[in-house]
């Protein structure tokens, strides 16, 4: 169970958008999540808290299939991404890299900025205690949800050859 603020965002949120590319010549992680989503809210990275949850419309993560942009947004602490619908390449990307993410348009559409969130990451549950309301994601596929357990699909696979 993680728990934290809703920032939402509209549809259509671009892998550009997420981590401007200008930005990607700095190769470390750190560098991004401290821009991330910057052009849409300047202030995002700056007063996100660790766990906090990104709320988005339709298509978020379109774009290009860069890596950059889910790794920049775990990376800056965000606990999920909640949106009406993803990118295939973002949804992958994501999982690959350890971010859990969730289709829900029911929330995309009913939660509110600031809201307080809590969500079970294996049932899909999406608690808001502000509205006093709760809304079930599509459920995720059980390897899928294991590679957020493990780390991202490199620690799953590290675990697997060294057992470790």
């Amino acid at each position: 169970m993680i728990s934290g603020r809703a920032w939402v965002f509209g549809d259509h949120i671009s892998s550009d958008a997420i981590i401007p590319a200008r930005y990607l010549n700095q190769r470390n992680p750190r560098a991004w999540a401290g821009v991330v989503l910057a052009d849409l809210r300047p202030e995002f990275a700056e007063q996100l808290g660790f766990g906090d949850f990104i709320v988005a419309g339709r298509n978020f993560g379109c774009g290009s299939s860069r890596e950059q942009s889910p790794l920049a947004i775990k990376t800056a602490g965000v606990g999920a991404v909640i949106a009406h619908s993803f990118s295939r390449m973002f949804y992958r990307n994501a999982y690959n890299l350890g971010l859990p993410v969730f289709v829900c348009p029911e929330a995309a559409t009913k939660v509110h900025d600031g809201d307080r969130l809590r969500l079970d990451l294996f049932s899909g549950l999406i608690e808001d205690e502000d509205q006093e309301r709760a809304f079930q994601a599509d459920p995720v596929d059980p390897y899928l949800s294991g590679l957020v357990s493990a780390g991202g699909l490199i620690m799953k696979t590290r675990k697997q050859i060294t057992g470790h």
